[in-house]
C-alpha cells in the first residue's frame, strides 16, 4: 500500500467506526443481540460500521453467531 493509498483509506473510514479493540471487547453481547433478533444496530452503530469495514472482526463474528445459533 502506497502513501497515498494508505491515507486514501484512513480518510475514507467512517468516524463511526469504533475499531477492533471495542467492537471484539463488546462482540459477545452484539451477537448475542443479533441472535435475539433486537435492535443491535440501532443499540450499536459503531460496532456494525467497523464489522462492514474489517474482514477479520466480521469473520470473528460470524464464527460467533454460528456458534451461539448453531
Amino acid at each position: 500500500m502506497t502513501g497515498w493509498t494508505a491515507l486514501e483509506h484512513f480518510l475514507a473510514t467512517d468516524p463511526r467506526d469504533v475499531g477492533c479493540d471495542e467492537a471484539i471487547a463488546m462482540l459477545h453481547v452484539y451477537v448475542d443481540l443479533i441472535a435475539a433478533e433486537s435492535d443491535a444496530a440501532q443499540r450499536y452503530p459503531g460496532i456494525g460500521v467497523h464489522l462492514a469495514a474489517c474482514g477479520p472482526c466480521s469473520e470473528d463474528f460470524d464464527g460467533l453467531l454460528a456458534a451461539v445459533t448453531g
